[in-house]
């Protein structure tokens, strides 16, 4: 009888536990934390269209699309990207801060990029843009992986201390990224 009492102790302290969990993971008894501050994009989003003419490069990569209008909100967005790939550090070498922009972006923008640091352009084509996002804005900061994939989304800020601020998240998910990448 003895036996019995422990046995069922025993299955009751190794097994209860286990069903709880069970039980709390199918009825969302708790809220699963998101560590990435930006939009996870699902599915993700194939930008290999974008390089038509080129072999795209095995690199992490902060992606904007220059609009027709550069307006504000704009220009917030390439500061962010600037900063975020100059707090990068050494880290910086594993980053390629991008702007894509089309036949119909913003020509007057072009002075203000050529007087920034290590921001690299790609001219591509509006159907490239259209093939790349389908369904989804281009409105926004993007991180690309390694693997040509569009991960990660980031809105963009009008007053320039909430860009700056929303810098600092872009910063966070691009060293937790990089960190746990060992490519690029």
């Amino acid at each position: 009888m003895n036996n019995k009492k422990i046995m069922i102790v025993l299955a009751i302290v190794f097994i209860l536990p286990v069903a709880l969990a069970k039980l709390a993971l199918e009825l969302d008894w708790f809220n699963r934390a998101a560590t990435n501050k930006g939009e996870l994009l699902e599915p993700v989003l194939d930008a290999t269209p974008l390089y038509s003419k080129t072999k795209p490069p095995t690199i992490w990569r902060l992606v904007y699309v220059i609009p027709e209008q550069c307006d504000q909100s704009c220009k917030n967005a390439i500061y962010s990207i600037h900063q975020v790939w100059l707090a990068l550090g050494r880290e910086s070498d594993r980053v390629q801060a991008l702007l894509i922009t089309t036949e119909q972006s913003d020509p007057t923008i072009n002075n203000d990029i050529k007087q920034l640091d290590n921001i690299h352009q790609l001219q591509t084509s509006t159907q490239n843009i259209q093939n790349v996002f389908k369904q989804s804005s281009a409105d926004g900061i993007f991180v690309v992986d390694t693997l040509q994939n569009i991960i990660l989304r980031y809105g963009l800020q009008q007053q320039k201390q909430k860009a700056v601020m929303h810098s600092r998240d872009i910063l966070a998910d691009v060293k937790k990224l990089l960190k746990l990448s060992r490519i690029g």
